[in-house]
């Protein structure tokens, strides 16, 4: 039985199809890329963006396909201009002309949950498409709301759209990650706050019913808060990131006149109180934070956290910062069999995001998800 295109009913949810939201780490078919052209998203920086770009698709490439989104037929030309003389796999890369507004799939694309395979029933793989209104702040997001829709339709995938009382759920990757086994990270600031206003009126429980439905967690940890510079309004992939099924790794600030100082340290404290009570998360684990990364005077939301578990490669984010490499040490020794890898994100994070949040993974069929 194959899931349907909706879904309100408990019965027709992917919870009720064995589907679950796996750790990144889960085996890939691709990771989604959408190429950057809003120039906007990077005054005076972005003829250094499509370089990162390359970069990052030539570490992809080392171990899944990469499904590229382009504006037009001479963009793509533009695009593979670019990749000629990278060392690439051509094999791997595939080509899509959708229009776009920005290039943050993270938080624009679907959420892949998966079904491993079991006795009684094969392995399969399922999409969930929130609503994206732009973070709800900027105006130009309606191109972009179209983007998992077309994602799940190329890949050949059943998906769900998340529904409470008749309405859409609006959602952003970057607010939430997983473990595979039940546990999901997000935060209070993005999901609660009075600042937000992507589904007005939702409580907590409603949004652990959704979670629970549509993407099979069992447990949800709300930390307070985001860090400075954010404009997302505190996603959770900045501050702290599953690992494995037992870890968490989360950045503190050691510099008490920092704005991050406190926030930060209370979310450590909330994620070890978290880990005492649920004995199967074992690891907290630290990660350093940058100096503070500034652009016509205003913080922008630098952080490690914000690196990308690829196949083959976790891909990190650095600033030509003295921290790079203790954080580049940190998550080599949680990935022991992956290659650990510095992208230079110091102009990349211009555009108020970086790996985590321009990357979208594609699970493979089957993948158990812990």
């Amino acid at each position: 039985m194959s899931p349907p295109d909706r879904g309100e009913s408990l019965e027709q949810t992917p919870r009720s199809f064995g589907y679950r939201m796996p750790g990144e780490w889960a085996p890939h078919t691709a990771t989604w890329i959408a190429w950057p052209h809003e120039r906007s998203d990077w005054p005076g920086r972005f003829s250094a963006i499509p370089e990162v770009y390359v970069g990052i698709v030539e570490e992809l490439a080392r171990g899944e396909s990469v499904e590229i989104i382009v504006e037009s037929s001479e963009a793509e030309a533009g695009v593979k201009r670019a990749l000629r003389g990278a060392d690439l796999p051509l094999d791997r890369l595939r080509f899509h002309r959708w229009p776009t507004d920005r290039s943050w799939l993270r938080d624009s694309g679907p959420t892949f949950v998966v079904r491993p395979e079991s006795a009684r029933q094969p392995g399969s793989v399922g999409g969930v498409r929130w609503r994206f209104n732009g973070w709800a702040k900027y105006d130009n997001w309606r191109r972009d709301a179209t983007v998992a829709q077309r994602i799940v339709r190329v890949a050949g995938r059943p998906s769900w759209v998340p529904r409470l009382n008749g309405r859409r759920v609006v959602l952003e990757g970057g607010a939430i990650d997983a473990n595979g086994r039940g546990f999901l990270l997000t935060t209070e600031e993005c999901l609660l706050s009075s600042e937000q206003v992507r589904n007005p009126g939702m409580t907590r429980g409603q949004y652990e019913e959704v979670f629970s439905r549509y993407l099979g967690v069992d447990s949800v940890l709300w930390l307070p808060r985001g860090i400075a510079g954010d404009d997302t309004h505190g996603h959770v992939d900045d501050v702290a990131r599953f690992v494995s099924p037992t870890t968490i790794v989360a950045p503190l600030e050691p510099e008490p006149a920092d704005e991050n100082h406190a926030s930060l340290a209370e979310n450590r404290e909330r994620l070890q109180e978290w880990a005492y009570e649920r004995r199967s998360l074992r690891r907290v684990v630290e990660l350093p934070m940058p100096d503070p990364v500034r652009f016509r005077g205003r913080r922008l939301p630098a952080s490690y956290a914000n690196f990308y578990i690829a196949n083959a490669s976790v891909l990190v984010p650095t600033f030509d910062d003295p921290h790079d490499r203790a954080a580049l040490s940190v998550l080599r020794s949680e990935f022991p069999g992956r290659r650990v890898v510095g992208i230079p994100c110091k102009d990349l994070i211009v555009g108020l995001g970086t790996l985590h949040c321009l990357t979208q993974p594609e699970f493979s069929t089957g993948a158990e998800p812990s």
